[in-house]
């Protein structure tokens, strides 16, 4: 493991798991889940919320997890270059930008956040069962993001 690496790290996997491959991030949250990994703590949400910037605050870096529409195949990662938040917003839903933009505004948070989006293809139809083509991107997903948590060599994907 990288002494120099991050030491808290949080996971936030989200998505809506009854509509097929939106359930992706909370997949992935799952089987990171029972990997265990010291100092990484899991959450899986339906979307994220304001509230979210306060747990973020507390963690060296945040990865939030989801499906990706149309993005490349099998995933993307990469960081939150911009974290500010905005004048108005829906407090109901809102990316990961503005939760780590709120964790710096309102708790003084100096978190690294990372976008890690899995590509997925059927969200129109309600059921808890994923795509086999996304359960093929989703094992891609979960074995680089166990190496990247076993390496905690985040500052490779800080460009």
């Amino acid at each position: 493991m990288n002494s120099t690496g991050p030491k808290k790290i949080l996971l936030i996997g989200y998505g809506n798991v009854g509509k097929s491959d939106d359930g992706l991030g909370p997949a992935l949250a799952e089987e990171i889940s029972r990997q265990n990994f010291e100092g990484v703590a899991v959450e899986s949400n339906y979307l994220l919320t304001v509230e979210d910037a306060s747990k973020v605050a507390e963690y060296d870096v945040a990865i939030f997890a989801d499906a990706s529409v149309k993005g490349d195949e099998p995933f993307t990662f990469k960081p939150i270059l911009s974290a500010q938040t905005v004048q108005t917003f829906s407090s109901h839903s809102i990316d990961p930008a503005i939760v780590l933009g709120l964790a710096r505004d309102l708790f003084k948070a100096k978190t690294k956040g990372y976008v890690l989006a899995i590509r997925g293809y059927e969200f129109d139809e309600f059921g808890e069962q994923l795509s086999s083509r996304a359960q093929d991107n989703l094992l891609e997903a979960e074995a680089f993001l166990s190496r990247l948590l076993a390496t905690k060599e985040f500052d490779l994907y800080d460009r």
